[in-house]
């Protein structure tokens, strides 16, 4: 288990563990505050992703910018964004099972070293893998889970809801309730109050 985050970074960024390694052009680690109370995590990088070197910066990520700033988070100071494969499965392809697996270490990594309190996951297939493998994330996204010591929720995915508009209501409303269970069980610290 690596200790410090930018060796856990540097090696991230030279792994070969699956074939994704072929086709990338950057390793997307993540992005934020590694002492975030809150985790944002989603499935794989995008294009845009992969040719920045950082999660959600496409379309998906700028409207993700914007549900945040309308509950008062900010993805620098508040929360840290990753995702679940960090190298972009072609053509925006779901990652594989096996390509998620040789990934997890990463991920299990960083969320050891950040300790979050609550774990956001953006889409099905970062809410099948962290939360439980029969998700229906269009029926109980915004729920919160309790697993060891996490809090987590699943909401839609920001390129879905590009995709399906109609869906942009109801995703909101799971900021909402974030917001809302930070105020109630985090007061201390959590921007918006005073």
């Amino acid at each position: 288990m690596i200790e410090q985050w930018n060796e856990l970074e540097n090696a991230c960024k030279n792994c070969h563990k699956c074939g994704l390694c072929e086709t990338r052009h950057h390793v997307v680690f993540g992005v934020g505050n590694p002492q975030a109370d809150i985790m944002f995590i989603g499935e794989g990088p995008g294009e845009n992703e992969d040719l920045q070197g950082e999660p959600f910066v496409g379309r998906g990520g700028q409207l993700l910018d914007k549900m945040l700033a309308a509950v008062d988070l900010d993805r620098n100071r508040d929360i840290y964004i990753t995702n679940i494969v960090k190298c972009r499965p072609p053509q925006n392809r779901d990652p594989r099972p096996e390509e998620q697996e040789a990934c997890m270490n990463w991920l299990r990594s960083q969320v050891t070293l950040i300790r979050p309190k609550i774990i956001v996951c953006l889409g099905r297939i970062a809410a099948m893998k962290l939360i439980k493998p029969d998700m229906k994330i269009t029926k109980e996204h915004g729920q919160f889970f309790k697993k060891g010591n996490l809090i987590m929720m699943a909401t839609l995915h920001p390129a879905a809801l590009l995709r399906n508009p109609s869906a942009k209501p109801g995703a909101f409303e799971d900021f909402l309730k974030l917001r809302k269970f930070l105020d109630e069980n985090y007061l201390a610290g959590t921007p918006g109050n005073s």
